[in-house]
């Protein structure tokens, strides 16, 4: 215990004092109110508008507990694989504040799946990715896929609109025989672009694993419930204030799949 101390004295003190950077920053909760993923491509740009195309004529506003996050936080998560890439990265909800008082979620947030192709050995071509954005029950079934289980979701960006059926993305998820892991079907077929690709990535029993536990953590966040319980506690301490513009009810706020 004593050279403890004098060890931690002579690092402390004198003109050969060293200032040591602490290895991780500590994690607060509220980084998450910050947007995680943007769009970033006119295919991402076109999932985006199909998923929020019933709240277009919205102006959706943060409220102020959420803009004072200044300094935001990009997760995610890559599998690399001989065949391409798979990339998840959410996207968190849309708030918008209430005339008479408090916020409420405007549109659910979403796991964005990218998926490249490969070029050569550990080179991908992120130029060439096709993104498909699954919902909050999407999600959910995949944390819910059994070992001997499959599911396929086909999502359309223009439904409802005069556009539709000219972009068509399906994804496909089952299990692979005697391992134990599932494979990754994404296949994308754009009339506008003259465009039909698909990407198959196998994902190993571990992989998988990893995946679920990212779902299973960031569905509450999806859904603003993490919203909920902090502006709960602000409310408590007197800090927390809410007002703004009214808005106009909408019977189906959907996202017209």
């Amino acid at each position: 215990m004593l050279r403890l101390k004098v060890l931690g004295a002579r690092i402390l003190g004198g003109s050969a004092t060293r200032r040591f950077q602490p290895l991780c920053m500590p994690f607060s909760s509220s980084h998450w109110y910050s947007k995680v993923a943007k769009a970033s491509s006119n295919d991402e740009l076109s999932e985006v508008r199909g998923l929020s195309s019933s709240l277009d004529h919205y102006a959706l506003t943060q409220p102020e507990f959420l803009r004072r996050q200044t300094n935001k936080i990009y997760v995610k998560h890559t599998v690399y694989k001989g065949e391409g890439a798979l990339t998840m990265k959410p996207k968190l909800p849309d708030y918008i504040t209430l005339n008479m008082g408090g916020v409420t979620v405007a549109k659910e947030g979403c796991m964005f799946l990218e998926f490249a192709p490969a070029v050569g050995p550990r080179q991908y071509d992120w130029s060439k990715k096709k993104i498909i954005a699954l919902s909050v029950v999407e999600v959910g079934t995949l944390l819910s896929l059994g070992p001997d289980e499959s599911c396929e979701f086909t999502h359309d960006p223009f439904m409802g609109k005069s556009e539709a059926g000219k972009i068509m993305k399906v994804l496909k998820v089952g299990n692979l025989q005697d391992t134990g892991g599932y494979f990754f079907n994404l296949s994308v077929t754009d009339r506008i672009a003259d465009v039909d690709e698909s990407f198959s990535i196998p994902i190993t029993k571990g992989e998988f694993s990893v995946m679920q536990s990212i779902f299973n953590f960031i569905l509450p966040y999806l859904m603003g419930w993490h919203a909920y319980m902090d502006s709960t506690k602000l409310n408590e301490s007197g800090h927390f204030k809410s007002g703004g513009p009214s808005i106009a009810k909408r019977p189906d706020l959907e996202w017209g799949r």
